[in-house]
């Protein structure tokens, strides 16, 4: 009689000027094997009514996943899966509850390290990215003197060649209308503390490689990886542009289920 196979938890946490929508595709795949899901819209995301000049911080940002993680029972583990600059929402979860994950998987995501500031990873991204790059994405200042913030705001050409150009024309056109005004709260990490090795540095961590993103190439997204030691799993997604939850939901829902049964 063959074994029952554990049902996993996945908490799926979408990038910036995105929502819980990008993962409409992923979702139903996850459960239709057995799974959970919860998929949140972050503060100023998707449909949640906040807006982006109410927010700050990343910690006023990453709310709603802080209170989907303190609302877990005890002893119970999730799967936390960060796209893109989700990355930064998971590292904070991790920080606060590490005996509440049971791996996190970074998603063509941006994964800090525990030795320089909060705001390294994202520095050095913008750093390496050419200006002509951005195409017509918005950047506006925000906030106030002793707070202050960038918004950003993906434009569509910048979606069409940059994050979605192996989709299907129907998720671009879809994401044209669903975008809202973001962050990357470089200002915010640049004044925090470091990730803790105790808290952070201690959640089994894995990383999806999308080699086709035109947005954080794979060039990046291994840097990031040599960066951070403790890396447990690193998986390729071929064919895979920045939004792989849209252009290979299948071959992305198999390595989530592969590499969560590998942290049971």
């Amino acid at each position: 009689m063959e074994a029952t196979k554990k049902q996993n938890h996945f908490v799926l946490v979408h990038g910036a000027c995105h929502g819980a929508w990008t993962w409409y595709k992923l979702k139903p795949l996850l459960e239709a094997a057995g799974h959970r899901v919860t998929a949140l819209d972050l503060a100023a995301s998707g449909v949640n009514p906040k807006k982006i000049h109410d927010l700050r911080t990343l910690r006023d940002y990453s709310e709603p996943l802080m209170e989907t993680m303190a609302s877990l029972g005890p002893g119970e583990k999730v799967v936390l899966v960060g796209h893109s600059l989700g990355g930064m929402n998971l590292a904070l979860a991790m920080d606060k509850y590490p005996e509440k994950i049971s791996v996190a998987v970074y998603v063509t995501a941006f994964m800090p390290d525990i030795v320089h500031k909060r705001s390294y990873i994202l520095e050095e991204f913008v750093k390496r990215t050419p200006d002509e790059l951005w195409r017509d994405t918005l950047f506006e200042r925000i906030g106030t003197a002793e707070k202050p913030l960038t918004s950003m705001l993906f434009g569509p050409e910048f979606m069409e060649s940059n994050l979605y150009q192996l989709c299907p024309i129907q998720d671009l056109t879809l994401a044209t209308t669903l975008m809202r005004p973001s962050s990357l709260f470089i200002e915010d990490l640049a004044k925090g503390n470091k990730f803790s090795d105790e808290g952070y540095g201690s959640v089994a961590r894995a990383y999806v490689v999308c080699k086709d993103d035109n947005a954080i190439t794979e060039e990046f997204q291994r840097w990031m990886i040599q960066n951070s030691p403790g890396v447990k799993e690193v998986v390729e997604i071929n064919g895979a542009d920045h939004m792989s939850m849209l252009s290979t939901p299948q071959q992305l829902c198999q390595t989530l289920i592969e590499i969560a049964s590998n942290h049971v």
